[in-house]
């Protein structure tokens, strides 16, 4: 790994909230109204529904053929608020295993209340699905294909006692 100058990141994040950072009483409103679905891409349509909606309790609302690309899916599920997941799979494309690269998917964090989390957390364990607990309110693991998701039990717009939004 590089060794990186923390004196001069931490520098150049102060920078950029003096900068950049609007006070929330000025703060313009976004010209966004939600985010309407993010989509990834899967290698198995079954193993995905049955991981998205049986073990983490999404439902699946829609399944169709993908306008771009004769042969392939393209399927929803419900997260709360009106967002969506969506995932395409791409038969015939050998695209290889999940991997993290610049501009790709980190990870996607996902709101729950305290008490799905725990359930859900139970429902990881009775999977065998391996996760990581950060923070107290925080259940990292990955998908079938190997994207890693949050569940995360802090209230929409805070993140670890921090106001975000």
């Amino acid at each position: 790994m590089t060794s990186i100058d923390l004196d001069a990141i931490n520098a150049e994040r102060e920078r950029i909230k003096q900068d950049l950072l609007a006070d929330e009483s000025v703060r313009p409103e976004s010209s966004a109204r939600g985010l309407h679905h993010f989509a990834l891409i899967c290698s198995d349509v079954r193993r995905t529904i049955e991981f998205y909606q049986g073990v983490l309790e999404f439902p699946l609302t829609e399944i169709f053929e993908n306008r771009d690309y004769a042969g392939s899916n393209h399927f929803f599920f419900d997260i709360g608020n009106g967002n969506l997941l969506a995932f395409f799979d791409l038969p015939g494309l050998d695209l290889g295993p999940y991997a993290e690269v610049l501009g790709g998917l980190h990870h996607i964090a996902i709101s729950v209340t305290r008490e799905k989390w725990d359930h859900l957390r139970g429902k990881l364990d009775a999977a065998g699905i391996e996760y990581a607990v950060e923070s107290g309110s925080s259940v990292y693991f990955r998908d079938p294909d190997g994207a890693r998701l949050e569940l995360l039990a802090d209230p929409l717009g805070e993140m670890y006692g921090t106001k975000v939004l």
